[in-house]
Protein backbone atom coordinates (compact mmCIF):
# COMPACT_ATOMS: atom_id res chain seq x y z
CA UNK A 1 0.00 0.00 0.00
CA UNK A 2 1.45 3.48 -0.82
CA UNK A 3 1.84 6.29 1.71
CA UNK A 4 -0.45 8.77 0.71
CA UNK A 5 -0.51 12.35 2.14
CA UNK A 6 -3.77 14.30 1.47
CA UNK A 7 -3.59 18.40 2.18
CA UNK A 8 -5.84 20.84 2.19
CA UNK A 9 -7.68 23.31 3.62
CA UNK A 10 -5.02 26.35 3.53
CA UNK A 11 -4.67 30.21 3.83
CA UNK A 12 -6.31 31.49 0.73
CA UNK A 13 -10.03 32.46 0.42
CA UNK A 14 -10.73 29.09 -1.33
CA UNK A 15 -10.35 27.39 2.10
CA UNK A 16 -13.60 25.82 2.32
CA UNK A 17 -14.04 24.81 -1.38
CA UNK A 18 -10.54 22.64 -0.67
CA UNK A 19 -11.83 21.05 2.32
CA UNK A 20 -15.07 20.17 -0.21
CA UNK A 21 -13.19 18.81 -2.93
CA UNK A 22 -10.57 16.68 -0.65
CA UNK A 23 -14.16 15.29 1.22
CA UNK A 24 -14.68 13.95 -2.61
CA UNK A 25 -11.14 12.65 -3.58
CA UNK A 26 -11.22 10.75 -0.01
CA UNK A 27 -14.89 9.49 -0.85
CA UNK A 28 -13.25 7.68 -4.29
CA UNK A 29 -10.08 6.67 -3.02
CA UNK A 30 -9.53 2.93 -3.00
CA UNK A 31 -9.06 2.45 0.75
CA UNK A 32 -6.88 -1.18 -0.56
CA UNK A 33 -4.29 1.01 -2.28
CA UNK A 34 -3.53 3.38 0.09
CA UNK A 35 -2.61 3.96 3.66
CA UNK A 36 -3.98 7.47 4.05
CA UNK A 37 -2.88 10.68 6.46
CA UNK A 38 -4.66 13.78 6.27
CA UNK A 39 -3.25 17.19 7.09
CA UNK A 40 -5.50 20.31 7.27
CA UNK A 41 -4.08 23.66 7.14
CA UNK A 42 -5.97 26.20 8.84
CA UNK A 43 -6.33 29.99 7.71
CA UNK A 44 -3.62 30.89 10.39
CA UNK A 45 -1.30 28.51 8.50
CA UNK A 46 -1.28 25.68 11.25
CA UNK A 47 -0.98 22.56 9.87
CA UNK A 48 -2.77 19.73 11.62
CA UNK A 49 -3.47 16.26 11.88
CA UNK A 50 -6.94 14.89 11.43
CA UNK A 51 -9.11 12.11 10.56
CA UNK A 52 -12.08 12.20 7.90
CA UNK A 53 -14.57 12.69 10.50
CA UNK A 54 -12.86 15.78 11.78
CA UNK A 55 -13.61 17.59 8.73
CA UNK A 56 -16.17 19.97 8.72
CA UNK A 57 -16.22 23.18 6.78
CA UNK A 58 -13.28 24.81 8.20
CA UNK A 59 -9.85 23.63 9.45
CA UNK A 60 -9.82 24.88 13.19
CA UNK A 61 -8.08 23.32 16.25
CA UNK A 62 -9.00 19.52 15.03
CA UNK A 63 -6.77 16.99 16.05
CA UNK A 64 -2.50 17.47 16.43
CA UNK A 65 -0.58 20.25 15.34
CA UNK A 66 2.28 18.52 13.34
CA UNK A 67 5.63 19.75 12.17
CA UNK A 68 8.54 18.86 9.62
CA UNK A 69 11.73 17.48 10.77
CA UNK A 70 14.39 20.06 9.31
CA UNK A 71 16.54 18.39 6.76
CA UNK A 72 14.35 15.22 6.21
CA UNK A 73 11.20 14.32 5.28
CA UNK A 74 10.04 13.17 8.52
CA UNK A 75 6.52 14.38 9.66
CA UNK A 76 6.33 15.15 13.71
CA UNK A 77 3.94 15.79 16.29
CA UNK A 78 4.10 19.07 18.52
CA UNK A 79 5.65 16.57 21.04
CA UNK A 80 8.40 15.88 19.10
CA UNK A 81 6.97 12.06 18.62
CA UNK A 82 7.41 10.53 14.88
CA UNK A 83 4.27 10.82 12.41
CA UNK A 84 6.58 8.80 9.47
CA UNK A 85 7.49 9.97 5.68
CA UNK A 86 5.12 9.17 3.23
CA UNK A 87 5.62 7.92 -0.75
CA UNK A 88 3.39 10.97 -2.25
CA UNK A 89 1.26 13.88 -1.37
CA UNK A 90 -2.19 14.77 -2.91
CA UNK A 91 -2.01 18.96 -2.47
CA UNK A 92 -5.74 19.60 -2.61
CA UNK A 93 -5.44 23.21 -1.69
CA UNK A 94 -6.89 26.43 -4.35
CA UNK A 95 -5.19 29.31 -4.76
CA UNK A 96 -2.46 31.35 -3.03
CA UNK A 97 0.05 29.48 -0.87
CA UNK A 98 -1.28 26.05 -2.85
CA UNK A 99 -1.93 26.33 -6.01
CA UNK A 100 1.16 28.99 -6.88
CA UNK A 101 4.22 27.27 -6.13
CA UNK A 102 4.84 27.31 -2.75
CA UNK A 103 3.63 24.20 -1.83
CA UNK A 104 4.88 22.25 -4.26
CA UNK A 105 8.56 23.99 -3.30
CA UNK A 106 8.26 22.35 -0.18
CA UNK A 107 7.74 19.25 -1.75
CA UNK A 108 10.55 19.65 -3.99
CA UNK A 109 12.57 20.63 -1.00
CA UNK A 110 11.63 17.34 0.93
CA UNK A 111 11.45 14.88 -2.34
CA UNK A 112 8.36 13.95 -1.72
CA UNK A 113 6.36 13.48 -5.10
CA UNK A 114 3.14 15.16 -5.32
CA UNK A 115 0.08 15.19 -7.79
CA UNK A 116 0.09 18.37 -10.21
CA UNK A 117 2.35 20.26 -11.63
CA UNK A 118 5.74 21.47 -10.19
CA UNK A 119 6.52 25.14 -8.91
CA UNK A 120 7.20 26.66 -12.57
CA UNK A 121 3.95 25.22 -13.82
CA UNK A 122 2.03 26.44 -10.75
CA UNK A 123 3.25 29.52 -10.54
CA UNK A 124 3.04 30.45 -14.18
CA UNK A 125 -0.38 29.25 -14.21
CA UNK A 126 -1.54 30.58 -11.17
CA UNK A 127 -0.20 34.44 -12.36
CA UNK A 128 -2.76 35.27 -15.00
CA UNK A 129 -0.80 38.28 -16.01
CA UNK A 130 1.85 35.74 -16.84
CA UNK A 131 -0.16 33.34 -18.39
CA UNK A 132 -1.27 35.90 -20.66
CA UNK A 133 1.85 36.45 -22.19
CA UNK A 134 3.43 33.17 -21.83
CA UNK A 135 0.37 31.86 -24.08
CA UNK A 136 0.49 35.35 -26.31
CA UNK A 137 4.30 34.82 -27.11
CA UNK A 138 3.59 31.18 -28.51
CA UNK A 139 0.68 32.27 -30.34
CA UNK A 140 -2.30 31.02 -28.37
CA UNK A 141 -5.42 33.59 -28.25
CA UNK A 142 -5.87 35.07 -25.01
CA UNK A 143 -8.02 38.56 -24.35
CA UNK A 144 -6.49 41.73 -24.54
CA UNK A 145 -6.21 43.19 -20.93
CA UNK A 146 -4.62 45.76 -18.77
CA UNK A 147 -2.47 45.62 -15.69
CA UNK A 148 -3.13 47.45 -12.61
CA UNK A 149 -0.40 47.22 -9.86
CA UNK A 150 -1.27 47.98 -5.99
CA UNK A 151 0.27 51.71 -5.53
CA UNK A 152 0.76 52.47 -9.09
CA UNK A 153 -1.92 55.07 -11.31
CA UNK A 154 -5.14 53.45 -11.81
CA UNK A 155 -6.78 54.81 -14.98
CA UNK A 156 -9.77 56.35 -15.31
CA UNK A 157 -12.98 53.98 -16.49
CA UNK A 158 -12.87 56.22 -19.94
CA UNK A 159 -9.42 55.69 -20.51
CA UNK A 160 -9.97 51.52 -20.30
CA UNK A 161 -13.19 51.66 -22.68
CA UNK A 162 -11.10 53.54 -25.21
CA UNK A 163 -8.26 50.12 -24.67
CA UNK A 164 -10.70 47.55 -24.27
CA UNK A 165 -14.53 48.19 -24.56
CA UNK A 166 -17.28 49.20 -22.59
CA UNK A 167 -17.61 45.76 -20.87
CA UNK A 168 -14.39 44.59 -19.17
CA UNK A 169 -13.62 42.03 -16.32
CA UNK A 170 -11.76 42.69 -13.14
CA UNK A 171 -9.23 40.10 -11.23
CA UNK A 172 -7.03 39.62 -9.14
CA UNK A 173 -4.23 37.85 -10.90
CA UNK A 174 -3.25 35.15 -8.16
CA UNK A 175 -6.49 33.97 -7.28
CA UNK A 176 -9.07 31.21 -8.20
CA UNK A 177 -12.94 30.41 -8.05
CA UNK A 178 -13.38 33.61 -9.50
CA UNK A 179 -13.01 35.50 -5.90
CA UNK A 180 -12.73 39.31 -6.37
CA UNK A 181 -13.73 39.19 -9.98
CA UNK A 182 -16.22 41.96 -10.92
CA UNK A 183 -17.84 42.77 -14.75
CA UNK A 184 -18.08 46.28 -15.24
CA UNK A 185 -19.66 48.05 -17.40
CA UNK A 186 -19.96 51.68 -15.51
CA UNK A 187 -17.81 54.16 -13.56
CA UNK A 188 -19.64 53.32 -10.78
CA UNK A 189 -18.91 49.67 -10.99
CA UNK A 190 -14.82 50.47 -12.22
CA UNK A 191 -14.24 51.85 -8.58
CA UNK A 192 -15.74 49.14 -6.87
CA UNK A 193 -14.08 46.28 -8.79
CA UNK A 194 -10.68 48.01 -8.70
CA UNK A 195 -10.91 48.24 -4.74
CA UNK A 196 -12.45 44.72 -4.42
CA UNK A 197 -9.60 42.99 -6.91
CA UNK A 198 -6.85 44.97 -5.19
CA UNK A 199 -8.04 43.63 -1.41
CA UNK A 200 -6.89 40.15 -3.04
CA UNK A 201 -3.99 40.56 -4.29
CA UNK A 202 -1.14 44.13 -5.77
CA UNK A 203 -1.71 42.82 -9.42
CA UNK A 204 -4.90 43.45 -10.82
CA UNK A 205 -5.43 42.45 -14.38
CA UNK A 206 -8.69 44.38 -16.30
CA UNK A 207 -9.62 41.89 -19.33
CA UNK A 208 -11.95 42.95 -22.66
CA UNK A 209 -15.22 40.62 -22.84
CA UNK A 210 -14.80 37.64 -25.03
CA UNK A 211 -18.35 37.46 -26.42
CA UNK A 212 -17.83 33.55 -26.81
CA UNK A 213 -19.50 30.32 -25.53
CA UNK A 214 -17.28 29.32 -21.68
CA UNK A 215 -15.85 26.06 -22.53
CA UNK A 216 -13.56 23.81 -20.32
CA UNK A 217 -11.07 20.71 -20.94
CA UNK A 218 -9.24 18.50 -18.58
CA UNK A 219 -5.69 17.67 -19.41
CA UNK A 220 -3.96 14.32 -17.51
CA UNK A 221 -0.56 13.48 -18.08
CA UNK A 222 3.32 14.47 -17.87
CA UNK A 223 5.38 14.17 -21.02
CA UNK A 224 2.30 13.28 -23.83
CA UNK A 225 -0.57 14.70 -21.89
CA UNK A 226 -4.15 13.72 -23.58
CA UNK A 227 -6.84 16.38 -23.40
CA UNK A 228 -10.93 14.98 -22.55
CA UNK A 229 -14.33 16.24 -24.40
CA UNK A 230 -15.19 20.02 -23.29
CA UNK A 231 -18.42 21.02 -21.07
CA UNK A 232 -19.74 24.28 -21.35
CA UNK A 233 -20.84 26.82 -18.97
CA UNK A 234 -23.74 28.58 -18.79
CA UNK A 235 -24.48 30.77 -16.73
CA UNK A 236 -25.90 34.88 -16.57
CA UNK A 237 -22.97 37.45 -16.99
CA UNK A 238 -20.14 35.41 -15.75
CA UNK A 239 -19.41 32.48 -13.87
CA UNK A 240 -18.96 34.04 -10.66
CA UNK A 241 -17.82 32.52 -7.27
CA UNK A 242 -21.66 32.79 -6.21
CA UNK A 243 -22.76 31.18 -9.82
CA UNK A 244 -19.94 28.63 -8.87
CA UNK A 245 -20.57 27.44 -5.41
CA UNK A 246 -23.86 28.75 -4.47
CA UNK A 247 -26.94 26.20 -3.94
CA UNK A 248 -29.19 28.91 -5.41
CA UNK A 249 -27.20 28.97 -8.51
CA UNK A 250 -29.10 28.98 -11.83
CA UNK A 251 -25.71 28.27 -13.70
CA UNK A 252 -25.94 25.00 -15.94
CA UNK A 253 -23.61 22.89 -17.20
CA UNK A 254 -23.26 20.89 -20.27
CA UNK A 255 -20.91 17.33 -20.50
CA UNK A 256 -20.07 17.21 -23.38
CA UNK A 257 -20.70 20.18 -24.68
CA UNK A 258 -23.29 20.81 -27.62
CA UNK A 259 -20.87 22.34 -30.12
CA UNK A 260 -20.42 21.69 -33.56
CA UNK A 261 -18.04 18.72 -33.45
CA UNK A 262 -15.68 20.11 -36.38
CA UNK A 263 -13.96 22.74 -33.39
CA UNK A 264 -13.92 19.80 -30.61
CA UNK A 265 -10.20 18.88 -32.17
CA UNK A 266 -9.01 22.23 -32.25
CA UNK A 267 -10.22 22.80 -29.06
CA UNK A 268 -8.09 19.50 -27.43
CA UNK A 269 -5.22 20.94 -29.41
CA UNK A 270 -5.28 24.53 -27.93
CA UNK A 271 -5.61 22.84 -24.70
CA UNK A 272 -2.83 20.75 -24.92
CA UNK A 273 -0.72 23.45 -26.33
CA UNK A 274 -1.63 26.19 -23.32
CA UNK A 275 -0.72 22.84 -20.89
CA UNK A 276 2.62 22.70 -22.53
CA UNK A 277 3.85 25.88 -23.00
CA UNK A 278 2.70 26.72 -19.10
CA UNK A 279 5.04 23.33 -18.29
CA UNK A 280 2.05 21.83 -16.61
CA UNK A 281 2.44 18.01 -15.46
CA UNK A 282 -0.05 15.72 -13.76
CA UNK A 283 -3.44 17.62 -14.10
CA UNK A 284 -5.10 21.15 -15.37
CA UNK A 285 -8.22 21.91 -16.43
CA UNK A 286 -7.80 24.66 -19.36
CA UNK A 287 -10.77 27.07 -19.70
CA UNK A 288 -11.27 28.71 -23.13
CA UNK A 289 -13.65 30.98 -25.28
CA UNK A 290 -15.33 29.89 -28.60
CA UNK A 291 -16.95 32.94 -30.50
CA UNK A 292 -19.52 32.73 -32.70
CA UNK A 293 -16.79 32.68 -35.87
CA UNK A 294 -14.89 29.99 -34.34
CA UNK A 295 -11.95 31.70 -33.07
CA UNK A 296 -10.59 30.14 -29.44
CA UNK A 297 -9.17 32.14 -26.29
CA UNK A 298 -7.74 30.77 -23.39
CA UNK A 299 -9.21 32.17 -20.37
CA UNK A 300 -7.21 30.53 -18.09
CA UNK A 301 -5.83 27.20 -16.21
CA UNK A 302 -6.36 25.25 -12.86
CA UNK A 303 -3.59 23.29 -11.76
CA UNK A 304 -5.63 22.07 -9.33
CA UNK A 305 -9.02 22.51 -10.54
CA UNK A 306 -11.89 21.48 -7.93
CA UNK A 307 -12.92 18.33 -7.21
CA UNK A 308 -16.01 19.48 -5.45
CA UNK A 309 -19.54 16.73 -6.52
CA UNK A 310 -20.07 19.61 -9.27
CA UNK A 311 -16.57 20.06 -10.72
CA UNK A 312 -16.10 19.53 -14.30
CA UNK A 313 -12.65 17.90 -14.17
CA UNK A 314 -13.53 14.64 -12.61
CA UNK A 315 -16.71 14.72 -14.97
CA UNK A 316 -15.10 15.20 -17.97
CA UNK A 317 -13.07 12.19 -17.30
CA UNK A 318 -16.04 10.30 -16.14
CA UNK A 319 -17.73 11.46 -19.81
CA UNK A 320 -14.78 9.76 -21.31
CA UNK A 321 -15.17 6.86 -19.50
CA UNK A 322 -12.57 6.85 -16.80
CA UNK A 323 -14.21 6.46 -13.50
CA UNK A 324 -13.51 8.82 -10.43
CA UNK A 325 -11.29 6.63 -8.46
CA UNK A 326 -9.56 5.05 -11.84
CA UNK A 327 -8.41 8.92 -11.86
CA UNK A 328 -7.14 9.21 -8.71
CA UNK A 329 -5.06 6.79 -9.18
CA UNK A 330 -3.82 7.80 -12.51
CA UNK A 331 -2.77 11.24 -10.99
CA UNK A 332 -1.09 9.22 -7.82
CA UNK A 333 1.29 7.45 -10.57
CA UNK A 334 1.93 10.04 -12.38
CA UNK A 335 2.88 11.96 -9.51
CA UNK A 336 5.25 9.39 -8.59
CA UNK A 337 6.66 9.08 -12.28
CA UNK A 338 7.45 12.49 -12.56
CA UNK A 339 9.25 12.41 -9.16
CA UNK A 340 10.52 15.73 -7.63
Amino acid sequence: MKKLLVVCGGQSPEHKISIRSAKNILNELDRSKYHITIIGISRSGSWRLIEVSELGDEILTQGHQVTIAPGTTEWLYSNGASLGSFDVVFPILHGPNGEDGTIQGLFSLLGIPFVGPGVLGSAASMDKDFTKRLLRDLGIRVANWSLIVRGGAIPDYKEIQKELGEVVFVKPANMGSSVGVHRVSSEQEWKVAIADALSYDRKVLVEESINGRELECAVLGNAEPKASGVGEVRSGNFYSFEEKYDASSDAEIDIPATIDKKYLPELKQTAIAAYKALDCEGMSRVDMFLTSDGEIYVNEINTIPGFTSISMYPKLWEQEGLSYPDLLDQLIDLAIEKGV
